[in-house]
């Protein structure tokens, strides 16, 4: 059982160690924590930040030389892409008395775990030699180990596959988003300060699907018309958008974003990952999708009309697996 101090107990003794690490990811997760704004100084009065390479210089030797479970809470954000990160994954993991998934990255494998369309192989030949601006006569790839005047040269070793960080070692609780909302990641710390984080393996965020709190979510019995890409259309900002034909993640995703990118009116992308029920995100939207789908039930359409229709979804993989590739059952292409 994990226990934590109450914001009482911790007025008379040590702050909470938190820790904060980027493995595979663009970083907007780190961006995430700073756009806690004036919040950020209630953090800092309960909790001494001893981990943070994107804003403190910190080694390898510095991290090794922590005490096991020295952190209080490690908040991990980024998939896991080569061998320097499945390091920092079990090195932080020893080091921490919680790990926290922190964003869709570590949660899903997100953006990056898209590459498990392709094998190692793949992507070199398309990095080091197919692409128009490359020359590389001599083929060169790169290597983990490679001797210089200088001295031995190491690099991590690039996987096959990406993984979430759950896929690596064992993860306490899951923090989504791409990045995490910021009312959620103060909900986070707040039941950090009071002791009252729910049970291990508890994705900290709302269990009712983003439908769920859409205010376009107005009529129930809901059928698309047809398949139209965003810029087809001029959607409109006060009607459902899966009623005027777009594709929106909203009835396989979390809730707990706010609906931001609806507000925006844009459709929901799937960032959040799938409510507690789904297996794989991906193949519920498809499904919620294939019952919605307003076809002429009377007529039995051909083959020719069926591929017609989708084909209207260009890129399937990016569209219903954009978050969650790395963790869906199947994860990567088959050959």
């Amino acid at each position: 059982m994990i226990v934590f101090l109450s914001m009482s107990e911790k007025q008379t003794k040590k702050k909470f160690k938190f820790g904060f690490y980027w493995a595979a990811s663009c970083g907007g997760c780190e961006i995430a924590v700073l756009d806690l704004n004036e919040k950020i100084l209630d953090v800092l009065n309960i909790a001494d930040i001893v981990l943070w390479p994107v804003a403190m210089d910190v080694k390898y030797a510095d991290v090794e030389n922590f005490p096991d479970q020295y952190m209080d809470v490690c908040f991990f954000n980024g998939s896991i892409r080569n061998s320097e990160q499945e390091h920092m994954a079990k090195l932080l993991r020893k080091k921490s008395k919680v790990l926290i998934a922190f964003g869709s990255c570590a949660h899903h494998g997100c953006i990056p775990g898209l590459a498990n369309l392709h094998n190692r192989q793949t992507i070199f030949d398309t990095v080091y030699k197919e692409t128009v601006s490359t020359n590389n006569p001599e083929n060169k790839r790169p290597l983990v180990n490679s001797v210089v005047k200088e001295g031995e040269l190491i690099i991590p070793e690039f996987y096959d596959n990406v993984r979430p960080l759950d896929k690596v070692v064992d993860v306490d609780y899951y923090l989504p988003g791409c990045p995490p909302p910021v009312p959620l990641i103060i909900n986070a710390v707040d039941a950090i300060a009071k002791g009252t984080l729910p049970q291990k393996g508890t994705v900290l965020a709302p269990i009712k699907s983003l439908c769920d709190e859409c205010e376009r979510n107005v009529n129930k019995e809901k059928k698309m018309p047809d398949i139209k890409r965003v810029y087809e259309i001029e959607a409109d900002p006060k009607k459902c958008f899966l009623e005027q034909g777009i594709i929106c993640m909203g009835p396989a995703t979390r809730s707990g974003c706010q609906t931001r990118c609806i507000n925006a009116n844009w459709p929901c992308t799937g960032c959040l990952g799938p409510t507690p029920e789904v297996t794989d995100q991906g193949a519920k939207m498809i499904s919620a999708i294939g019952s919605i789908l307003k076809i002429d039930q009377e007529k039995k359409l051909t083959d020719a009309e069926v591929q017609a229709l989708t084909d209207k979804i260009k890129d399937p993989i990016g569209t219903f697996y954009m978050y969650d590739l790395a963790s869906a059952i199947i994860y990567k292409k088959r050959k």
